[in-house]
């Protein structure tokens, strides 16, 4: 019984003894980071043309403005016949996948688009199928899924 209370005893002091003996100290353990931001990324998805540039704000407004001139450029190539001056804002939803590639989500448009250019849609389909692969965005390193709305003015006259 006594050789019990002796191991006991001794098996007590090391388990309440480890800190003492290794010098664990919490001061200096570094608190972790546990709070994760997922409504913004590190980097924002980029073209190879705005690779170079090393201000997240600019590589933001580059990646906007390509995004804005590709598809601007495409609907241009195509000549519309309209009853109306038209004067509105298509708002076009894209998801870009974490390897790169952009998918059209969804598009917002009026009643009135929808009836003077039922081809627009398909057209901003294409655009979209059209554009090159994008360096994903990342957050943490990791790539990630991410949504960008993308509003066209759209100004015809008849």
């Amino acid at each position: 019984m006594f050789l019990r209370v002796v191991a006991f005893s001794i098996l007590l002091l090391f388990c309440s003894s480890c800190d003492l003996v290794m010098g664990l100290d919490d001061s200096k353990i570094a608190p972790l980071d546990t709070i994760i931001d997922f409504s913004s990324v590190d980097f924002s998805p980029s073209f190879p043309v705005c690779d170079s540039i090393i201000t997240k704000q600019e590589k933001s407004t580059c990646f906007r403005n390509t995004m804005h001139a590709k598809i601007g450029s495409e609907l241009q190539k195509h000549s519309f016949t309209i009853k109306e001056a038209i004067s509105e804002t298509v708002v076009v939803h894209l998801l870009i996948s974490a390897n790169g590639t952009v998918v059209l989500d969804e598009i917002q448009s009026s009643k009135n688009i929808k009836m003077q250019l039922p081809t627009l849609d398909l057209l901003l389909k294409v655009s979209v199928k059209n554009l090159p692969k994008i360096t994903p965005a990342r957050k943490r390193g990791i790539p990630v899924v991410t949504k960008y709305s993308l509003p066209i003015k759209i100004q015809l006259k008849k």
